[in-house]
């Protein structure tokens, strides 16, 4: 099972994300072993990792395989398959040769080599197969290199001070004391006009700006996570819940709260301490067409790559994913490639779906049931 389980997995050193903070993770395949009992109706054992347990399940369990368009997936497993740890395994030799046939043939190719297994949480009862779906994305903003009159909240890149301490400043001691001030003085990477949508960006941990820049001209760059202040994070949202003070906890619903409050801005902010800095890339023409680089160290495919806890589903293995819900329903193949201080449990994924305004409405929406199916090399 380990030698099956290598050949899907894959180790990453590349923290990406931020609140949802997706940080380097030992590759669970070490330790998954094999439990005694066995499927009844195959005789296929189940399989045992730190968090969850895989129970052999059929293909016609799945939801909506003969439905879904899995030539949108291939991408993303081809990026996982660049990998050196995977890149050479006979799976990715072959996810490569079938790239850009038609669907079918993806599809049949993968029934005939994979077994999927159901995903289920160790210690629930009679839903064990039942966890929760969220979404993320990569916001797009205007930005200044200068602050200016409508563009003066900073995005910071890391302080040189930041290890002479942990935790680092708060949010709020980052906002009032000289100190802390004095230590970001010249680390400012671009401005934008919103705080909420800086802070969106700080939960997301990455996103793209368009920048004006000082000699007029306007580029596009993309903001990665860079680090931390060590502080914990809280949720704004749940803030104004516990507090009474509103009925929806979602990015809309926060704006929303704002506008008609805005004096207690800073107040709300605050409840959050966690602070996060960034790094400045530049924008290639193929990197533009892609998604922020994941845990796993390659760049997320809009609706087709899902953050997940490594300690359940380890990084680059393809997952049958079925959420219906009031927002959407997905029933797609998609590849774990991401990780997030948030995402914990067996059952549980974080949907990435692009960049832009309209991703982020959804993701700013999305939270529904979720089913979970692996698929292992037979």
């Amino acid at each position: 099972m380990l030698a099956v389980l290598n050949v899907i997995s894959c180790r990453s050193v590349l923290p990406q994300k931020s609140d949802a903070m997706r940080e380097p993770v030992q590759d669970p395949a070490t330790k998954a072993g094999t439990l005694e009992s066995t499927n009844a109706s195959n005789n296929l054992p189940k399989h045992l990792h730190p968090k969850s347990r895989w129970v052999p399940a059929n293909w016609t369990d799945l939801p909506g395989l003969a439905q879904d368009n899995i030539k949108e997936a291939w991408q993303a497993w081809l990026l996982s398959c660049t990998q050196s740890t995977i890149r050479t395994t006979s799976i990715c030799t072959e996810v490569k040769r079938l790239e850009g046939q038609s669907s079918s043939a993806q599809l049949s190719w993968l029934t005939r080599t994979f077994q999927p297994y159901r995903v289920e949480n160790l210690n629930a009862g009679t839903h064990a197969d039942l966890g929760l779906l969220t979404a993320y994305y990569e916001p797009v903003l205007e930005a200044s290199r200068k602050a200016k009159p409508g563009f003066e909240v900073p995005l910071y890149a890391v302080p040189a001070n930041l290890k002479s301490r942990s935790p680092w400043y708060s949010r709020e001691e980052i906002s009032s004391l000289p100190a802390a001030q004095s230590a970001l003085k010249g680390r400012e990477i671009a401005f934008v006009a919103d705080p909420i949508d800086a802070m969106v960006l700080h939960i997301q941990g990455s996103g793209r700006l368009w920048v004006n820049e000082n000699d007029g001209s306007r580029r596009q760059i993309r903001l990665a996570f860079a680090g931390t202040n060590d502080q914990p994070y809280q949720s704004i949202g749940r803030w104004l819940l516990d507090q009474k003070l509103s009925k929806d906890a979602t990015w809309p619903g926060i704006k929303k709260w704002l506008s008609q409050n805005p004096r207690r801005t800073e107040e709300l902010l605050s409840k959050n301490p966690r602070f996060v800095f960034f790094k400045e890339e530049a924008l290639s023409p193929v990197e533009a067409l892609q998604g922020p680089k994941g845990a796993q160290g390659v760049p997320l495919s809009a609706e087709r790559s899902i953050a997940v806890d490594p300690s359940s589903i380890p990084y680059g293995t393809p997952v049958w994913l079925y959420s219906p819900g009031p927002q959407t329903t997905l029933k797609k193949l998609v590849i774990a490639q991401d990780t997030g201080s948030a995402i914990q449990g067996a059952v549980r994924a974080d949907y990435f779906v692009g960049s832009g305004d309209a991703a982020g409405e959804l993701a700013g929406r999305l939270k529904q049931d979720l089913n979970l199916w692996v698929l292992l090399p037979r």
